[in-house]
């Protein structure tokens, strides 16, 4: 059985266990706090990261590789276009999402959600970055109705859990949802995805997490 080793705050965690409830795989979950230096956690997660899975051939991390490790396990249903162009392009979705939208807002984090401090420079950088990403992700996203198109893929699973994080963020920080502003309806996006049980789970988890921001 796979088991599925992070936290339910962590949005990557719940990336990969959306996928899993998409499959019907059976899993359980461990929790796992990030920055660990065991050797028992490094050698699953060698930066320490989360999420990281243990299954019958080992451990594996980096929330991409393993979702497609997955669509390659458990092809049934398919979480991904049958074309490789359509393939493509879907996983052209999710580096923007994850790497051009995500990762840049995750520097505002700290003073958005848990009461800390991001340096006016930090900010100001990092608004610079999204006034460029955010257009060029809304080039490519296709919300008809989902994500990549007109089929539920992984893109979806990554859209779910990172877009409103990227919203609420820009929000707390610079007082506009900067999603919102340029366009982009994920609010009823993210509410259509939520009606899927995968997504209801997923997020009745991450509230009931004793660790989320009051």
């Amino acid at each position: 059985m796979v088991t599925l080793c992070g936290f339910p705050l962590s949005n990557y965690y719940n990336k990969v266990k959306m996928v899993l409830l998409e499959k019907g795989v059976p899993f359980q979950e461990e929790r796992v706090g990030t920055g660990k230096t065991d050797e028992a956690s490094l050698s699953a997660s060698p930066l320490g990261k989360v999420p990281f899975i243990r299954t019958e051939h080992g451990p594996l991390c980096e929330s991409q590789v393993i979702v497609d490790y997955l669509e390659a396990a458990y092809p049934k249903p398919s979480l991904m276009p049958a074309d490789p162009w359509a393939q493509a392009k879907m996983r052209e979705l999710i580096t923007f999402i994850e790497l051009h939208l995500e990762l840049a807002v995750r520097q505002l984090y700290a003073q958005a959600f848990f009461g800390g401090t991001v340096s006016q420079e930090t900010q100001q950088r990092v608004r610079q970055l999204l006034d460029k990403n955010i257009p060029g992700f809304k080039r490519l996203a296709k919300f008809s109705p989902y994500v990549a198109g007109d089929t539920f893929t992984l893109a979806d699973c990554a859209a779910f859990v990172s877009l409103p994080l990227v919203a609420m963020a820009t929000k707390n920080i610079y007082g506009e949802d900067l999603l919102g502003a340029a366009g982009i309806d994920w609010k009823s996006y993210t509410q259509k995805i939520g009606e899927r049980p995968s997504a209801q789970k997923v997020t009745a988890d991450r509230e009931a997490d004793p660790l989320l921001p009051k």
